[in-house]
């Protein structure tokens, strides 16, 4: 049994083993010759979090998909070239509309240059990504533009808040399921469509990535509580810092309304007050580290990843199923 990539997947055939790591070394350098410019300034912005590492979780889903089909064809690696880009894109946006100082354990792009590079920079990683979508065909064209709407609609909803009414928790998981579920669902199905799969199977795919997608999401609302910056990447607790409302807190806001618990009512107190004294933000983590909240949220993640694991029962038996399945399993692992 090895080890494939940063993500930490077991893969316990040579065969496929050699397969998903000949392709991710493709995606590697396909990222870099995506990202080059005749300007030098946008080939090191564009390159900056590339070259900071990263899991490249979608690439490994595409390359597992297109077990179900021929994982030689030749739109496999672009594929998985785009949907890293639009999700790197995707990064240096959020890094701006949420002040972070660190990615990946470096300094952030909007840290080290502004936020208008890094807004632009981001802009770029898109128009590279749509001009290799556009060798792909029309219908990968038609996929990538849906998940995109549905990615930005999510972001969108989660600044917007929820409406009236409407429970902030199901919300929440709706926001997930269009920012992060989205895009790896289209990781799932490119993978198989570019590999010639069933149609059947493509579908079962799109399913299991857009639950892996939630739970993954899950798992990092986890880590941002749970974490320290050296497992996570990141300074722990931004997402607390900036108020943007994750699921630990959004559990600990409905278990205080609930039952009106005093050091559940000051836990809440302390959130909506100013977490951007060190002090306060620290007492914060703190709090929600040992609250039940937190466990739920953990739950909530498992619960998730094996629904996506279900997903998978029709598919043959094989290594690369067992390697989706063990997928699920290290996605929990994150969260603890």
């Amino acid at each position: 049994m090895t080890v494939v990539g940063p993500f930490g997947l077991s893969v316990r055939d040579q065969a496929l083993e050699a397969d998903v790591q000949t392709g991710l070394a493709a995606v590697e350098a396909g990222l870099l010759d995506a990202t080059k410019s005749e300007v030098p300034f946008i080939t090191e912005a564009a390159q900056h979090l590339i070259r900071a590492g990263g899991k490249r979780f979608r690439p490994l889903i595409v390359m597992l998909a297109a077990q179900f089909g021929d994982p030689y064809a030749p739109g496999v690696v672009p594929s998985a070239v785009v949907v890293e880009l639009t999700h790197l894109a995707t990064l240096y946006h959020d890094d701006v509309m949420d002040e972070a100082d660190v990615r990946r354990g470096v300094d952030s792009a909007n840290t080290r240059w502004g936020n208008s590079i890094a807004v632009l920079t981001g802009d770029f990683l898109f128009a590279r990504a749509s001009h290799i979508l556009a060798d792909l065909g029309p219908e990968a064209v038609r996929i990538q533009a849906e998940a995109f709407e549905r990615l930005v609609t999510g972001q969108i909803l989660e600044t917007a808040g929820p409406r009236e009414g409407r429970d902030p928790v199901d919300h929440y998981l709706d926001v997930l399921s269009g920012k992060t579920g989205s895009l790896v669902a289209v990781s799932g199905r490119f993978g198989a469509m570019m590999s010639g799969a069933d149609e059947s199977v493509v579908d079962i795919l799109t399913q299991y990535g857009e639950r892996l997608g939630t739970a993954f999401q899950l798992a990092d609302d986890v880590l941002d509580i749970a974490s320290d910056s050296h497992e996570s990447g990141k300074t722990p607790g931004t997402d607390l810092r900036e108020g943007i409302p994750t699921l630990p807190v959004l559990h600990l806001r409905a278990q205080a309304a609930q039952h009106g618990r005093p050091e559940d009512l000051e836990l809440v107190a302390l959130l909506d007050g100013d977490l951007s004294d060190d002090a306060r933000h620290a007492e914060a983590l703190r709090g929600l580290r040992v609250h039940p909240a937190l466990e739920q949220a953990r739950r909530d993640t498992v619960r998730y990843a094996e629904e996506a694991r279900a997903t998978l029962a029709p598919l043959p038996c094989g290594y690369a199923k067992s390697a989706l399945e063990e997928l699920c399993d290290a996605v929990v692992h994150r969260a603890g």
